[in-house]
């Protein structure tokens, strides 16, 4: 089945975007977006030294950016398959305000855009991680592992657990431990949130074809790798405070929210097969997050308060 047997207005509108600018904001995936300068700006904080404050900001700003041209991307190439589930089926490619040949137009002008300017800014090393991230989500997930492998968001996850890398990088022009837990709290957080909600868009993703790990393994073993996930996450959360970069508030905040994502993730592996409600995964899936938000919000929190007291001392 094609986007346009889904959509058949499709295929009058393809010729030309009707989209308003709100549509090309929703190709840039906000909520993403915002986790995206979050976690870029906490790498940035935690390295060594300090970047000039402008600098840092058109930094941010085009790690942003980048994140943003990876979604219309995928927005691009996905309309077909987001055409056919409940929670995408209102985006602009498949609903036919934008055309696939400007959100593809889109997506490859910031690409380069993001790329260059995080070049110019910062150092040619952060931008090659740049494009290389956009690279990764755009062609490697989104065109090669989601429709292939029901590890795809195992994989995939990493596109979404480098900006924290390609931040230290823009402060630092290398890559060091500190970053590299960033980016494994991230990549081990993805598998447990996306999984959660996959348990309850079973029948979306079902329809759609996109072969997720409860379609494909399913229920029982996708609660047990949610699990296990979350029993290896818990500890990495804690990571940077148990290895002397984050203070003691980073730590009980890391502490108190890694055991009550261990909770939910319990609650979800304890659920009943065939559980219509799904009321541990939405959970999971909601609380999941609040803990990642809450991880890195801390670390930001964490750098202002070391650096208060150093400046008081």
């Amino acid at each position: 089945m094609t986007l346009v047997d889904v959509n058949p207005s499709i295929a009058t509108r393809e010729a030309v975007s009707l989209a308003e600018p709100r549509d090309f904001i929703e190709l840039l995936k906000p909520r993403v977006m915002s986790l995206v300068i979050l976690t870029a700006v906490s790498g940035l904080v935690v390295a060594p030294g300090q970047m000039n404050p402008m600098l840092a900001v058109i930094s941010i700003l085009a790690i942003a950016i980048g994140a943003g041209a990876a979604g219309a991307l995928n927005m691009w190439y996905d309309a077909d398959i987001d055409a056919m589930m409940s929670r995408t089926a209102q985006r602009p490619v498949p609903t036919g305000r934008v055309s696939g040949e400007a959100a593809l137009t889109f997506g490859l002008s910031l690409s380069l855009l993001s790329v260059c300017l995080l070049g110019l800014a910062s150092n040619w090393v952060a931008a090659g991680f740049l494009a290389f991230t956009i690279f990764f989500y755009a062609v490697i997930y989104t065109m090669g592992l989601k429709r292939s492998t029901p590890q795809n968001i195992v994989i995939g996850g990493a596109a979404g657990a480098f900006p924290p890398m390609i931040g230290y990088a823009a402060a630092t022009g290398s890559v060091s431990v500190e970053s590299t837990i960033l980016f494994l709290i991230i990549f081990l957080w993805t598998p447990p949130h996306f999984w959660a909600l996959a348990l309850f868009k079973l029948r979306d993703y079902g329809s759609a074809g996109v072969p997720m790990l409860p379609n494909v393994s399913g229920e029982r073993t996708t609660r047990i790798q949610i699990f296990a996930y979350s029993l290896v996450l818990a500890p990495v959360g804690a990571a940077p405070f148990l290895l002397g970069y984050a203070g003691p508030a980073y730590g009980a905040v890391s502490i108190l929210l890694g055991l009550n994502f261990l909770r939910h993730a319990f609650a979800v592996l304890k659920m009943a097969d065939g559980d219509v409600a799904m009321l541990p995964a939405k959970k999971l899936f909601g609380f999941s997050i609040l803990y990642l938000f809450g991880l890195f919000a801390m670390l930001l929190v964490d750098a202002a308060i070391m650096s208060f007291l150093q400046g008081g001392a």
